[in-house]
């Protein structure tokens, strides 16, 4: 006669439920080594261009994905941080690229800016934009004011492409949109430059007197040859119908600080 000898069912269910898991964490572990290894994977092969080179891209357990190396222009670092987050499974990004490129002294580097600046939008109310620009250790800071969004995106573009510069913030206010400001910049426009004296800063694209409207308030902007016309066109600003108040900030050529919005 044979013995069987039976397990109470839940002993048994035990049994195979402790065999089947000891091998769970190894195969979990090892999957999720895997799914890291293959988003990284996938970010690197949005990173294939020349531009990103030097770019690594490494994935912790979190979906978090550190970029590491070098790039020559902040453009490159900004865009490396954007494809990098548009990968799918990816939950963020630390980018932690650092900006190769030239070394040039922050006063040098302001000035180009500045000039830069002085053109970009030249056509498209440029002369409605009063963007300043501060540099310390090759970190680009605009602020100021700009009349649109465009404007201003169009300033900090120009910014992230210009060699030497490490990073941008961008602390520049856009000007709130509403039809009566519309119309309150043109005519305070029309009224400045009305004035024969200052009619001159019209004709040069790069150094307009630079006009900020806030809801109903206007700020005035840029560098002008003497105080008379400073004077001048405040007074010409603060006659427009409609504007509540105006804050002179033009400069007088030659006594212009380090910083100033809309040189």
């Amino acid at each position: 006669m044979i013995s069987t000898i039976r397990f109470p069912r839940s002993a048994a269910l035990a049994a195979i439920l402790a065999t089947s898991l000891a091998s769970v964490p190894f195969v979990a572990l090892s999957a999720s080594a895997q799914d890291n290894s293959g988003l990284a994977s996938e970010v690197q092969k949005k990173l294939d261009k020349k531009q990103f080179s030097s770019v690594k891209a490494d994935v912790d357990g979190s979906g978090i994905v550190t970029l590491t190396g070098s790039v020559d222009l902040y453009e490159y670092k900004m865009d490396a941080e954007h494809r990098a987050g548009k990968v799918k499974g990816v939950k963020g990004v630390r980018d932690q690229i650092q900006v190769a490129g030239p070394n040039i002294p922050d006063q040098q580097l302001q000035e180009k800016l500045v000039e830069k600046l002085q053109y970009d939008r030249v056509g498209y109310g440029n002369e409605f934009n009063a963007i300043s620009v501060g540099v310390q250790d090759g970190v680009v800071t605009l602020a100021g004011h700009a009349r649109t969004y465009v404007d201003r995106d169009s300033a900090v573009a120009l910014a992230s492409t210009f060699r030497g510069v490490k990073q941008v913030n961008d602390d520049i206010e856009v000007d709130p949109t509403s039809m009566m400001d519309d119309q309150a910049r043109i005519a305070v426009a029309r009224a400045v430059y009305g004035a024969p004296q200052l009619n001159r800063y019209f004709t040069d694209p790069a150094k307009p007197i630079r006009i900020s409207v806030q809801n109903g308030h206007v700020e005035l902007y840029g560098v002008v040859d003497s105080k008379a016309d400073k004077d001048v066109a405040g007074i010409r600003a603060k006659g427009v119908p409609g504007i509540f108040s105006v804050e002179n900030h033009l400069q007088v050529a030659g006594q212009q600080p380090a910083e100033q919005p809309g040189k």
